[in-house]
């Protein structure tokens, strides 16, 4: 593979809480020179990188109930909905870490099916087609629980 066709797989992210404007024009910037697929941003910077993006086929990725996934589900379905308002293609959703531990496999899916029915739903209005990727912080959990995690994330329904 070409440096130029790995590029293409890669997001290029900055989601520091200290992130600044010229840090997210910059990150833009070698985006769209070296080719990378997309850029992953705090919610609060969707606008400027939709912006900044425009016309380019690097895509806006954004992170809700990051960086803990401790946020309630309606929670993260409305955070994912208002980036896709303001611009986001992508839509990067951490997981409730406490709730894959305990066991809860059925409310992680329901948390994955929140945020991937808003994405759905909001990318109808906007006309475009919302990829939902599901963050596991593998660091906590052990091989079984992050199988039943992905199984959870696997489901037909949630598939985009």
């Amino acid at each position: 593979m070409t440096k130029k066709e790995i590029a293409a797989y890669i997001d290029h992210t900055l989601l520091a809480p200290q992130a600044r404007v010229s840090q997210i024009e910059k990150l833009c910037d070698e985006a769209k020179k070296y080719g990378f697929a997309s850029v992953c941003i705090n919610p609060s910077y969707v606008s400027l990188a939709a912006k900044l993006l425009e016309n380019s086929p690097v895509k806006v990725c954004t992170v809700v109930g990051f960086p803990l996934g401790a946020t309630p589900s309606e929670v993260k379905a409305f955070e994912a909905a208002a980036c896709i308002q303001k611009g986001a293609d992508e839509v990067d959703m951490v997981i409730n870490v406490g709730a894959a531990m305990d066991g809860r496999f059925s409310e992680v899916g329901a948390d994955i099916a929140a945020v991937v029915e808003a994405s759905r739903a909001e990318g109808k209005k906007v006309g475009k087609e919302i990829c939902v990727k599901v963050i596991l912080e593998t660091c906590y959990l052990d091989d079984h629980t992050i199988e039943n995690c992905c199984l959870c994330a696997k489901k037909p329904e949630l598939i985009l």
